[in-house]
């Protein structure tokens, strides 16, 4: 039997060993993001500078990119598919199983981005937000296996939380989405450690890349009595849009119905289908439904025009690249759809601020798509240093969190998450499927 005092330093060495791992994987993660916003950023820019050069080639590009893509997917990196973040909610229900299987694996990770960056190279409306938020979560899980630290729930979310704040540049969107999505059972002891591990990711994005704000500062204050009419209709709207979109991702998941089952028997060529839709949009729209709609965004909130057709190419477009099946995230092309729809609703409010009714626009079908007001509100403070608006902005994401819960009852992440919490650890033969 061990002596006390050796018990004493076993348990010391394990602490320094569990504070170590997190900070080394905070950092590693925060670095991570760096470089996928950068390799991102040129990725987009690139397709950009051939879409000028060869106005027709996106038509035979990106649908060829898409069968490519998610052909490749599918048959090597089954985990890599989608957003990633229901596959960090799988991870996180069962980490047992889950922390030695594909789902948070670094050959996941690595697919992962070099298939969001792909997509982005042909006009995919996908964001880096939630692979950001697998890839974190997998450089986490790789730092404590190396380091030989258990890992638990609190680590897979802390890594997950740490990757939407790095990806924003918005550490307290970062905890309230752990506490709205990742984590179903919220406990004190977690709540520090993804605070830690957040601050900790921030510090570096912060110290590397400058104190930036994603989409810049926006000043802009609604009266009570125009509050009072956008909200509702910003929330209702977003929420009617977003719940829909919700629905059908899910439905072709899970499909019920025997055309949907038609389409998900031929994979390749439904995507390269959908990369037909997606460069049509791009094209209608001289470019702005393709990529991540950033800088169409920041346009928007900055006070300038986009074509009025921007906020419905934009929900085509994300629609289309979602259901495809391939890698990349809808954080920023939801947020993109949402500005767009803001955009509309200004008409109507012509002696309004414009920049503050799509912040609401935005909060809406943010929060009718994700289904977490709280996460909506923070980091849409966080993103425009806004802090006038946050009445208005609960107000809409309140809304828009019950009507898009009546267009579909499934919060879409928790749904999703689903087809990955049986996924097959390494080292177990994996269950054919058909590509």
């Amino acid at each position: 039997m061990p002596s006390p005092n050796k018990s004493a330093a076993r348990k010391h060495v394990a602490a320094v060993h569990t504070r170590l791992a997190a900070f080394s994987g905070a950092v590693a993660l925060g670095l991570a993001a760096i470089v996928f916003a950068r390799m991102g950023e040129l990725a987009q820019k690139l397709f950009l500078q051939l879409v000028r050069a060869q106005p027709w080639a996106p038509f035979l590009l990106t649908p060829l990119a898409f069968a490519v893509i998610v052909y490749a997917t599918r048959r090597f990196f089954p985990a890599a598919r989608g957003s990633g973040i229901p596959q960090v909610m799988a991870a996180g229900h069962n980490p047992d199983r889950h922390a030695d299987g594909d789902l948070l694996s670094m050959r996941t990770a690595w697919a992962k981005l070099v298939g969001t960056i792909a997509m982005l190279l042909v006009g995919g409306s996908v964001g880096r937000e939630g692979p950001t938020v697998q890839i974190s979560a997998a450089l986490m899980v790789a730092v404590h296996r190396w380091l030989r630290v258990p890992v638990s729930a609190g680590i897979i979310i802390a890594g997950g939380a740490a990757g939407v704040a790095a990806a924003f540049n918005t550490p307290l969107a970062g905890v309230a989405f752990a506490i709205e999505e990742l984590a179903s059972a919220f406990e004190q002891r977690v709540a520090v450690l993804i605070m830690a591990t957040v601050m900790i990711a921030g510090l570096v994005s912060l110290g590397l890349s400058g104190d930036y704000v994603y989409f810049g500062v926006v000043n802009g204050t609604l009266p009570v009595s125009a509050m009072l009419l956008i909200s509702p209709i910003a929330g209702v709207v977003g929420g009617l849009l977003g719940g829909l979109f919700s629905r059908l991702l899910i439905a072709m998941a899970r499909p019920d119905h025997a055309w949907l089952r038609h389409l998900q028997a031929r994979p390749i060529w439904f995507a390269a289908g959908c990369g037909l839709i997606v460069a049509a949009t791009g094209w209608a729209t001289s470019g702005s439904s393709w990529g991540t709609g950033y800088e169409t965004t920041r346009m928007l909130l900055a006070g300038q025009a986009a074509p009025m057709s921007f906020g419905p190419a934009k929900f085509v477009a994300t629609l289309a690249t979602a259901l495809s099946g391939a890698p990349g995230g809808i954080f920023a092309p939801s947020l993109s759809v949402g500005a767009g729809l803001g955009q509309l609703f200004a008409i109507f409010f012509p002696h309004d601020p414009a920049g503050a009714i799509i912040l609401l626009g935005m909060a809406g079908y943010f929060t009718g798509v994700v289904r977490a007001p709280m996460t909506a509100v923070i980091i849409m403070m966080e993103m425009t240093a806004d802090r006038t608006m946050i009445l208005p902005l609960f107000a809409t994401a309140l809304i828009a969190d019950a009507v898009s819960g009546l267009i579909c009852p499934q919060k879409l992440y928790h749904a999703l998450s689903g087809q990955f919490r049986s996924s097959t650890p390494r080292g177990e033969a994996p269950i054919a499927s058909e590509v």
